[in-house]
């Protein structure tokens, strides 16, 4: 009979599962909706963009912030203040009566699932005794990965059965039974060896940053290219990125520790979570629009259209998991970027007439692609570099990651509509983002082989 003292890591496991769940699933679950808040809010495709684009900038911003605020003042404590602002956020987004409050509600929500990224994965290593940490580990990244796939099928289904307000509503009853959970089993714990100030000049610096070019790029298609203003904001995006590069070089406790990219496997692992975002916040953002607006596919139907991806990145990450136990990261994530290429292609080729098999070949590829990069480049991440630093390559990896994402959506957006004007078709634009997508797999596969390669030189070296 399994002991009540046995049995308490597991519900922390189950009651922190749900929470990373779901901030993991907000990542992509509005993207299917988007088609539907497109109608209901008359809103534009840039605002549109816009609902994405701000959670990605407030949980780039803050993530590794909230993760040294858990560290120092309790991570029980500062992921009930997350739990408790993400389902505030959900509520409001879903009664949202105009897309700018909706964009202000998908901004705090960002911020509130900083704290449901970073918090949650130090409470879960704290709950576990070590022979039992990398299995429980093990399933809280696959909970993890589970949502951010699932996203935009449980979306999709959402909006077809109930309304696109229910993508956000069916946040609050699931983050509240996480909470029950939490609130009975979590104990308190805090990193005491934490004495660093926290970086809140970088935080700043990174979200003016960020928010000043992907404002620009966004806008760039309204007022030109070589107008004064999107001259102006990529003049500023550039000085204050430059400013938050120098800050971080001299402050104690960096946002972004880029010393670490020297480290061949960890900018190969840097490399593979930055363009697994850039490729799949683009697409994700694509592909329910294409499923709606040009083959008139219903709300449930585009669900059921994507599940298939998501279907493949559950099936494929166990299986390469333990693939890269016995090779190593560096194939698997080679072979996803060609796959992800394979994708493009096909995606650059699709058209209101395109076959069924056309389309599940390409969004299945991606799926299998997807599966084969975020899993070996998380673990490469941490593994590169000694166990003390694990939570700064963590928090870096995934600041980066979420940054790709920004930097796939808002370039690739900027394709879509200088090839999709007011004289041009929906599918030119969705062909010109897709052909980007090849190009920055492409240049992954390439950045990645240089890394093995120069790895392998530098080991042959040192046997010599």
């Amino acid at each position: 009979m399994t002991t009540q003292s046995s049995l308490h890591p597991w519900w922390v496991l189950i009651g922190i599962g749900i929470a990373s769940f779901l901030g993991c699933l907000d990542f992509t679950i509005v993207n299917t909706a988007l088609p539907a808040i497109e109608t209901s809010l008359n809103a534009t495709v840039t605002e549109l963009q816009w609902v994405v684009n701000l959670f990605i900038l407030a949980l780039s911003s803050f993530m590794v912030i909230m993760g040294r605020l858990a560290d120092l003042y309790g991570r029980r404590r500062i992921l009930y203040i997350g739990m408790l602002s993400f389902g505030f956020a959900s509520l409001l987004a879903g009664l949202a009566s105009d897309i700018h409050w909706l964009l202000l509600w998908r901004f705090i929500q960002g911020i509130a699932c900083a704290v449901l990224y970073t918090a949650s994965g130090a409470i879960v290593t704290d709950a576990f005794p070590p022979e039992t940490r990398g299995k429980a580990m093990g399933i809280f990244f696959g909970i993890s990965f589970t949502g951010l796939a699932a996203g935009p099928v449980i979306g999709g289904l959402l909006v077809a059965l109930l309304d696109w307000r229910w993508v956000f509503f069916v946040n609050v009853p699931l983050i509240i039974v996480s909470f029950i959970i939490c609130l009975r089993y979590v104990r308190e714990s805090k990193d005491l060896a934490a004495t660093h100030k926290i970086d809140y000049i970088g935080m700043l610096l990174l979200m003016l940053g960020l928010s000043a070019l992907v404002y620009a790029i966004t806008q760039a298609n309204i007022w030109g290219w070589g107008s004064a203003l999107t001259l102006g904001f990529l003049a500023s995006s550039l000085v204050l990125l430059s400013l938050f590069y120098y800050v971080e070089s001299i402050v104690s406790a960096p946002i972004i520790k880029f010393q670490l990219l020297f480290n061949r496997s960890f900018f190969a692992s840097i490399i593979g979570t930055f363009f697994v975002a850039f490729f799949y916040c683009l697409a994700f953002f694509l592909m329910p629009l294409y499923l709606g607006s040009i083959r008139h596919e219903s709300d449930f139907t585009i669900g059921l259209m994507l599940l298939p991806t998501t279907i493949a990145v559950a099936v494929i990450s166990p299986i390469i998991g333990h693939v890269v136990d016995k090779i190593g990261a560096y194939k698997p994530m080679l072979i996803g970027f060609l796959l992800f290429m394979i994708s493009a292609i096909l995606q650059s080729h699709l058209s209101a007439s395109s076959t069924l098999i056309h389309v599940f070949a390409a969004f299945i590829t991606m799926g299998i692609a997807w599966g084969m990069i975020i899993g070996p480049a998380t673990t490469l991440a941490v593994s590169a570099l000694p166990p003390s630093a694990s939570a700064l390559a963590m928090g870096t990896s995934w600041t980066l990651h979420n940054i790709g994402g920004v930097f796939g959506l808002g370039l690739g957006l900027a394709i879509y509509h200088a090839r999709s004007g007011p004289q041009q078709a929906f599918l030119a634009g969705y062909h010109g983002a897709m052909l980007l997508l090849v190009a920055s797999s492409l240049l992954a596969f390439v950045l990645i082989a240089y890394a093995l390669k120069s790895r392998v030189q530098v080991t042959a070296a040192l046997d010599e």
